[in-house]
């Protein structure tokens, strides 16, 4: 900055010292802002005074708290007077703003104020750290008046103690939304696990299991084991798992109403295919242009011992046999949300063996990634499960994610798991 020229007055410096308790009193940006602008407008004897915070993350500075200006004004950090101030941290005062090339005109065309002279102030921290730019216009005194070296001196001081003030709002506003999004957060994901289902039911002849591993807070992940109203008791046991693009809120909360639509057509004795057709008619209007679901929607019949189903974008689809065999199959057809005039017809369904297990996994199974980025796939998990098919469905579910782990060599987990395993029992 400029050396000062006339040092502040003992009342200045103790108007400074009372305006710099009261930055320090107050923990709201806002309220901060006003009071910045407030004090450089009273202390240096201006007509206006205006804030530009400074976004190292896109390089700008913007407006929210100014004297006649728009308050969501935005500018490069390397536009105009304010930008200049930036970069070189130093006051500029230019006592007749008209004859100065530097001087942006639009603002005073667009607003019908007329800028006599001005002080442009940066705001740095005691950390040497820019946090905002500060402009005060029209030295108040008649039409001759200007800021002197003494103004500039007072804004200089007081600039410092606002840029501290500035930054300590500014950190505890964003840790209050980091935490009230965290809140947010564990909220959505009470909700999520509150609507899986809370056992697992008993199917005769069968054995299930089920696991959930969100990759966030939230996942875009869910599933649900029910029976359709008016089955008897070997048919009717309905297996249902949807993957919403993405993770984190959004796709948790469309998880969620696809789960809630599916239990409510179950309730109503919909069929599977009627089912699945309604749900994608529906999510075709609600969910946001790009984004859609995967779901498989299947009905097992002890008697028979079927899995008749529909897969929408849900693949591959595994069913592994006692006899060493492994069934794979594709989706049916489009994720949901797509199409709404995608038919919905079933697949032959996939018939048990004494032993059989059928696999229900989601994405973040088949595309887990080792260090290399290469993708483990299918095959690697089906071998898993022949080497342990012998073992209950939980085991089976076990040996799948030990695969997965030792495939990933500690690589993150980058997509949500769901895994649901339907075993039928040995003769």
């Amino acid at each position: 900055m400029n050396a000062p020229g006339s040092p502040p007055t003992r009342a200045a410096l103790e108007r400074i010292l009372d305006v710099s308790r009261q930055l320090a009193t107050s923990p709201d940006l806002e309220r901060v802002l006003g009071r910045i602008i407030d004090a450089l407008r009273d202390l240096l004897q201006a007509d206006r005074a205006s804030v530009f915070q400074y976004e190292a993350s896109t390089d700008t500075l913007f407006a929210t708290q100014a004297h006649g200006l728009p308050t969501d004004l935005r500018l490069p950090a390397s536009a105009g007077l304010v930008g200049e101030s930036a970069r070189s941290r130093q006051v500029i005062n230019i006592p007749d703003a008209y004859a100065d090339e530097r001087f942006n005109k639009s603002v005073d065309d667009q607003t019908g104020y007329r800028t006599r002279c001005m002080l442009t102030i940066p705001l740095v921290d005691f950390e040497d750290e820019l946090v905002g730019v500060a402009q005060v216009l029209n030295k108040t005194g008649g039409d001759g008046a200007t800021f002197d070296e003494s103004d500039e001196a007072v804004a200089e001081i007081l600039a410092r103690h606002a840029a501290e003030a500035l930054k300590r709002a500014s950190l505890l506003r964003a840790r209050a939304q980091k935490e009230k999004l965290e809140a947010d957060l564990r909220v959505a994901r009470q909700i999520q696990q509150a609507a899986l289902p809370s056992r697992t039911p008993d199917i005769p002849g069968y054995d299930i299991a089920c696991s959930f591993e969100p990759c966030d807070e939230t996942g875009g992940d869910g599933y649900d084991l029910l029976r359709r109203a008016g089955a008897d008791a070997s048919s009717g046991f309905v297996v249902f798992m949807g993957d919403a693009t993405g993770h984190g809120v959004g796709p948790a909360l469309s998880m969620a109403t696809a789960v809630s639509m599916v239990r409510m057509a179950m309730r109503m004795g919909v069929s599977i295919n009627d089912a699945m057709g309604k749900l994608n008619i529906q999510l075709c209007d609600d969910l946001p242009l790009g984004r859609f679901i995967t779901a498989f929607l299947g009905e097992l019949d002890s008697g028979s011992h079927e899995l008749r189903y529909v897969s929408a974008g849900q693949a591959p689809l595994i069913a592994v046999h006692p006899d060493g065999s492994v069934e794979r199959r594709d989706a049916t057809l489009l994720p949901l949300g797509l199409d709404g005039e995608a038919s919905t017809a079933g697949a032959e369904p996939f018939r048990f063996q004494p032993g059989s297990v059928f696999l229900l996994l989601s994405d973040g199974f088949y595309e887990a990634s080792n260090p290399d980025l290469e993708l483990i796939g299918p095959d690697p998990i089906a071998r898993a499960v022949l080497d342990v098919l012998d073992e209950p469905a939980s085991g089976i579910i076990e040996a799948i994610t030990g695969a997965v782990d030792e495939f990933s060599q500690g690589e993150p987990q980058a997509d949500d798991r769901t895994a649901i395993v339907l075993k039928r029992n040995p003769a």
